[in-house]
């Protein structure tokens, strides 16, 4: 089995960097395998909302999306990490996520996911809402830890001090693992997957 954990920051081995490696080191120490992806400091085109994934299966702006998307079915679980920038995650990650959700979201149904966060000092919870949003949305089991999946400092340093943030994320990484063992276990067993209807769309101005 194995985890990819996305790091939404402009800084590869920055603060989120940092979370996101505590959340692994656990999971390795399970026998989950991890990868972190970095999506780097280039621009990120948002989603233009134009169809063409329907279509051809894949997004309109052939980049580093587009690569990633054809690699989804190599994970198990997905933890997306990202900076706090004015209380919501930084837009490179927003547009990351718009478009691989939009264009292969498919890929990533039923496969756990979590979010995790990293801040100077606040804003942290509405940024962890919004991500969490993409799982929701998508019939992906949301990962919890024994508080909410932050952490605090300025640097990677500060953010090594967080003893309670770091704990934080070694504990999503344990319950990640037992989760993922979980799925595995039921799946051998016999135990049926949900079976979903037809998608219904409501439209309130008709």
């Amino acid at each position: 089995m194995k985890v990819l954990l996305i790091n939404g920051s402009p800084n590869e081995y920055g603060c989120t960097y940092t979370a996101l490696s505590e959340a692994a080191k656990s999971l390795n120490k399970n026998g989950i395998e991890t990868e972190i992806y970095h999506i780097g400091k280039k621009a990120i085109a948002g989603c233009i909302d134009c169809g063409k994934c329907f279509e051809t299966g894949k997004c309109v702006w052939n980049d580093d999306v587009n690569k990633l998307a054809e690699r989804l079915d190599e994970f198990d679980g997905l933890i997306v990490g990202s900076p706090v920038y004015y209380a919501g995650p930084s837009g490179q990650i927003t547009a990351f996520l718009d478009r691989l959700f939009y264009s292969a979201g498919r890929k990533l149904v039923k496969k756990p996911g979590a979010a995790v966060v990293s801040c100077r000092r606040g804003g942290a919870t509405a940024a962890f809402d919004r991500l969490n949003k993409y799982f929701s949305i998508n019939n992906m089991p949301i990962v919890t830890s024994q508080y909410w999946n932050q952490v605090h400092g300025n640097t990677p340093e500060q953010v090594m001090q967080d003893k309670e943030g770091l704990q934080t994320m070694r504990t999503l990484g344990e319950n990640m693992a037992w989760l993922l063992k979980c799925i595995d276990a039921g799946r051998k067993a016999g135990v049926p997957e949900p079976q979903y209807e037809p998608q219904t769309m409501t439209n309130f101005i008709r």
